[in-house]
C-alpha cells in the first residue's frame, strides 16, 4: 500500500498540539488594516482551535495523525 500524502495546503494552515488538537490562524488578517481597530488586529494574532467539526476532515488531510 502507498504511503498517504500530507495535503500541502492543509500543512501551511494548520498545526497539531502535542495532545493533539488542531490550531488554526483566524481570517481577515491579511489586508485593510488601516481600518481595523489595534484590539481587533491583536487578537488576529492568536491561533485558535479548531471546531471539532472540521477536526476529522483536517487530521485525514494532515497524514491520518
Amino acid at each position: 500500500m502507498p504511503k498517504a500524502k500530507t495535503n500541502s495546503a492543509a500543512k501551511k494552515r494548520f498545526r497539531l498540539t502535542g495532545t493533539g488538537k488542531v490550531r488554526r490562524r483566524k481570517a481577515m488578517q491579511s489586508h485593510n488594516l488601516e481600518k481595523k481597530a489595534p484590539k481587533r488586529k491583536r487578537a488576529f494574532t492568536r491561533a485558535q482551535e479548531l471546531h471539532e467539526s472540521n477536526v476529522r476532515a483536517v487530521k485525514k488531510l494532515l497524514g491520518g495523525q
